[in-house]
């Protein structure tokens, strides 16, 4: 418990985890509430617009993925190195 009141442990993983999760599920269902009045002001695109929304949808859950890999990965290389550290100064 002290490790994390003093910021040795960071609870930053399982933050980003959470987050993870909520963008990942969020805003594709925001999309999916507001898409009818995004419909009605371009009707234009309606006909093709499913392709498009399909590529942009996975490249937004693409891109998330790893932005979110990257963070969590930090965050671990810190917890191994400040195991590493205080293996070696006992």
């Amino acid at each position: 418990m002290w490790d994390i009141l003093s910021f040795n442990t960071f609870i930053t993983k399982y933050v980003l985890v959470f987050f993870y999760y909520f963008f990942a599920l969020a805003v594709p269902l925001a999309f999916f509430l507001i898409k009818d009045k995004f419909f009605k002001k371009y009707p234009s695109l309606k006909k093709r617009s499913w392709i498009i929304l399909l590529m942009l949808f996975l490249m937004y859950e693409l891109f998330l993925r790893m932005f979110f890999e990257m963070l969590i990965g930090y965050f671990d290389m810190h917890d191994y190195l400040h195991t590493i550290s205080k293996n070696l100064l006992s």
